[in-house]
């Protein structure tokens, strides 16, 4: 049986958790992309600044759009479209792969991450 002390308890808490949960996962929005090919920075652009950038890989020409304050991967050779399916990324740590090709995007901010998902 539970008292209305408990109920109490178990409002605050909740509460508490709403309140804390959005500032602990959210990591802000990127300022840059940097663009990968097989393993070397290939670029580093602003995100402020439109533009369409095409990188070739051993499959062919991955086409990375930057528009708006955000990034995504247009088109790849690579056969399950995984990177393309990523849409468009705009928060720092966020990351698109395209594994065949050996060509990635990630997203940076102001201030480092905490973590990130490969470490993490």
């Amino acid at each position: 049986m539970m008292q209305p002390g408990d109920y109490l308890m178990l409002f605050c808490c909740i509460a508490l958790w709403l309140v804390i949960t959005p500032s602990c996962w959210s990591q802000g929005s990127a300022t840059r992309v940097k663009v990968f090919q097989d393993g070397q920075l290939f670029a580093e652009l602003d995100l402020a600044a439109a533009r369409t950038l095409a990188i070739a890989g051993p499959l062919g020409d991955t086409v990375v759009e930057v528009a708006a304050g955000r990034v995504r991967i247009v088109s790849d050779p690579s056969p399950r479209q995984y990177c393309v399916r990523a849409g468009w990324l705009t928060q720092a740590g966020q990351s698109a792969i395209c594994l065949p090709n050996r060509t990635s995007i990630q997203l940076i901010g102001n201030q480092p991450l905490a973590y990130d998902s490969l470490t993490y």
